[in-house]
């Protein structure tokens, strides 16, 4: 089973479950968790292959939405509103499309219900090569692109601790986790066909994302409600309290 740990209010009358990007772990939500409203009982989980929890027998982003249904039904949550970032948005979509009746609520979170393009396949192929040969390397020349250039200079600390938490992960799972980016599906059907409330966060200066195609594919449905912030893809990072605020507000 994936490690979990658990925090917030024990009693709750709402589960917030949080699922981290790729190269990071549990840990990344520390900022953003204190201040989250008392209404939660929050649930982290370290992704297959990050953190604390192992590589799972498939290298697909529907397993891992699987691994995630096995820890809440384990903890006997049986209704839970969904915040992914990045990859962890990838996986809440699949989660969404597999166990609908489970889910609340949805929180795309600097992520897309799109899938990769010709071109990101391409790229992300060629980081597979780098991951393997030198991943420190890749850590060192990828994670810094992740925050918004004119902020590099104000988020050294955060681009280190970043650093530091990609550094810490098992190159075998980030090959299997950068594998099974590459092969998921568009999902932007799930976001038509879910009825509960759908939380869209992105930054209008984010390089791992095309926001401006993400934002254009959306669905016309008044379930769906986005936000715009002056940030990279690091918005637990660059924006926290701003994230919170509105995450506190609408969910």
């Amino acid at each position: 089973m994936l490690h979990y740990i658990k925090s917030g209010n024990p009693k709750g009358a709402e589960v917030l479950v949080l699922l981290h990007g790729f190269m990071e772990d549990i840990s990344i939500w520390e900022e953003m968790e204190a201040v989250f409203s008392r209404r939660f009982l929050i649930l982290k989980i370290d992704m297959p292959g990050h953190g604390r929890s192992g590589v799972v027998l498939s290298d697909s982003i529907e397993e891992m939405a699987v691994e995630v249904k096995k820890v809440t039904e384990h903890l006997g949550m049986n209704k839970i509103h969904l915040l992914g970032h990045s990859m962890g948005g990838y996986v809440s979509l699949a989660f969404a499309e597999k166990y609908p009746d489970r889910t609340v609520s949805l929180v795309l979170f600097f992520s897309t219900s799109l899938a990769d393009t010709e071109d990101r396949k391409i790229n992300r192929q060629k980081s597979l090569g780098i991951i393997r040969k030198n991943f420190s390397l890749f850590v060192n020349m990828s994670i810094p692109t992740l925050f918004a250039e004119t902020e590099n200079r104000d988020l050294e600390f955060q681009i280190e601790k970043a650093k530091k938490i990609a550094s810490s992960q098992g190159v075998h799972g980030m090959v299997a986790a950068q594998s099974a980016m590459m092969k998921r599906k568009d999902r932007t059907s799930v976001l038509d066909n879910f009825s509960g409330k759908i939380i869209i966060i992105v930054g209008n200066r984010d390089t791992a994302v095309n926001t401006k195609d993400f934002l254009s594919s959306l669905p016309k449905k008044k379930n769906i409600k986005i936000y715009t912030l002056n940030c990279g893809h690091m918005g637990h990072w660059e924006k926290p309290e701003e994230c919170v605020q509105i995450l506190n507000a609408e969910l």
